[in-house]
């Protein structure tokens, strides 16, 4: 299955800017914001301001993707974080723009 990556428009400071992501990916941050009760404007400025290199889409991914990957736990029979042994596959789904539900202890399929 391909995502495309669409322009989407957001706020931020007062100024619009628009950022280039795919549907799991926007669909993963709405709901995060929404976890968080941000608005997802708030949330993209502080990624925003957080960044430390890179363009704002991809400082957006890669925060989506640090998301998911803490939500693992640690392995308690190992010091190295669970994420670390896990390959990229196993990590929770990313969710869809059109169902952005928490994925927090939702079951998986």
């Amino acid at each position: 299955m391909k995502s495309a990556v669409l322009k989407r428009s957001v706020v931020i400071g007062g100024h619009k800017t628009s950022v280039s992501l795919e549907d799991k990916f926007w669909g993963s941050l709405k709901a995060i914001a929404g976890e968080r009760n941000l608005t997802l404007s708030e949330l993209v400025a502080t990624i925003d301001g957080e960044r430390q290199h890179g363009n704002l889409s991809s400082a957006i991914r890669l925060f989506v993707l640090d998301y998911y990957l803490s939500l693992i736990p640690a392995n308690p029979d190992d010091d190295r974080e669970r994420r670390d042994l896990l390959p990229i596959h196993s990590a929770p789904p990313l969710l869809d723009a059109e169902n952005p539900a928490p994925v927090r202890g939702a079951p998986r399929d």
